[in-house]
């Protein structure tokens, strides 16, 4: 792949070309010289877009796609396309497909069902077999065949015990342990956060203490073990508390924020829209807040969409028995723009890379060609028009967007927005 990109605002704190205007020449796959005004002998393509910004590419650190077993609502192809035209070259896809993927031949199809994609496909094998949470599953096997972490997605692991082994386990070969922290028996039949909104719309509630019970739990295991561990999701504002002590404290801990709780609040649900079921659930507007000084203060390290399609069978339903999850690779980089300044949303979309232990691009002369191009002006609403995704379950429909995403450079391929 051989362009010349035109007059790109460069967003890259750990570049010496950060906050500069300047063209970028790429060829073959990389990019050899960044510079004002280059000259292009051999006539070669130019991007040349709005107030085209350009930073390293953006990481995903949770998504589902469904394939195998749920092609239905996503398949691998098209959920890396819709990925890439959001602006992500990579993300890690969680291990919830059917079968689940707990071995290594699971982590191999969906890595081979991605060859070739513009973005980058890195796979999540599950914790315990199954995720059923009674038995480790093949993790040094799934390490092995290119899986870069372990955990199950949206299930709390009930048995300490085999945390800890886990966690004691994974330091041979420097794994990462995800853990999601939601206690079951005090989430109960819970569907919406417990508070003031739930008992006037008389939803069964999820306290606050649900999720901050686990998160201590986890947080003192590792405390005990050692090892690496990585909370996802998290949303309330005691856990921000909790895991910013166990980092003052030196545990290897990181932790994430889905875009819905930092734009979204407990108040959506008065129309009893199914598209704001969510797990975690959406809080209260003082969580909310805390969560974004949490990712202002480095607390919380990474920011995903928690891209998760639901199909319209388990969606459109009542409350209580409706599936949770929403689609947010589209909307992700909009929906932040409303809340954060640019550097910090380009900040916590890649340091992703660095929590799973992967190669971090970096906007030089020399490095290979790993971009997302955007344009962080302008306002609109997001409608299920903009959606590519082949289910419809975005919480964002209808909400006021900033900015634009014109598409990525990765994998020697350019894909834009047409």
């Amino acid at each position: 792949m051989n362009t010349i990109i035109r007059n790109a605002k460069i967003i890259d704190s750990k570049s010496p070309f950060h906050n500069k205007t300047l063209d970028i020449l790429i060829a073959d796959g990389c990019i050899t010289t960044l510079g004002t005004a280059l000259t292009n002998p051999e006539n070669l393509p130019e991007i040349q877009l709005d107030n085209l910004h350009v930073s390293p590419g953006w990481f995903d650190s949770s998504v589902s796609l469904g394939e195998p077993g749920f092609e239905d609502r996503e398949t691998i192809e098209n959920g890396l396309q819709v990925a890439a035209k959001s602006g992500f070259t990579g993300i890690a896809l969680q291990p919830n497909s059917f079968p689940i993927i707990d071995n290594q031949s699971q982590v191999h199809f969906v890595k081979s069902k991605a060859q070739g994609a513009a973005t980058e496909l890195f796979p999540i094998g599950a914790l315990t077999k199954g995720s059923e949470g009674n038995d480790m599953a093949e993790l040094f096997d799934m390490k092995n065949a290119g899986a870069i972490a372990f955990g199950d997605y949206n299930r709390s692991l009930d048995n300490a015990n085999l945390l800890k082994i886990a966690l004691q386990y994974t330091q041979d070969f420097n794994g990462l342990v995800i853990a999601f922290s939601q206690d079951e028996k005090i989430k109960g039949n819970g569907v919406a956060n417990e508070g003031i909104v739930s008992t006037r719309l008389g939803l069964k509630g999820i306290p606050n203490l649900a999720e901050e019970l686990q998160v201590a739990r986890n947080l003192f295991l590792l405390e005990y073990t050692g090892g690496k561990l990585h909370i996802p999701t998290i949303s309330t504002a005691k856990s921000v508390a909790l895991i910013q002590e166990a980092k003052a404290k030196g545990l290897a801990v990181s932790c994430s924020v889905a875009v819905h709780h930092l734009v979204l609040t407990e108040e959506k649900l008065e129309e009893f829209d199914t598209r704001y079921k969510v797990s975690p659930p959406l809080r209260t507007e003082t969580d909310r807040l805390a969560l974004i000084e949490g990712v202002k203060n480095g607390t919380i390290d990474i920011i995903t969409s928690d891209h998760n399609p639901i199909d319209i069978e388990h969606k459109k339903m009542d409350f209580d028995t409706a599936k949770s999850g929403t689609i947010g690779l589209e909307s992700a980089f909009g929906a932040l723009m409303t809340v954060l300044p640019i550097e910090i949303i380009v900040e916590k979309l890649t340091f992703g890379r660095t929590v799973f232990g992967l190669a971090t691009p970096s906007i030089i002369e020399g490095s290979k060609a790993n971009l997302s191009l955007f344009n962080p002006e302008g306002t609109s609403t997001f409608t299920s028009e903009a959606i590519r995704s082949k289910s419809k379950n975005s919480a964002f429909i209808g909400t006021e967007i900033k900015g634009k995403v014109y598409g990525i450079v990765n994998q020697y391929q350019l894909i834009l927005n047409q």
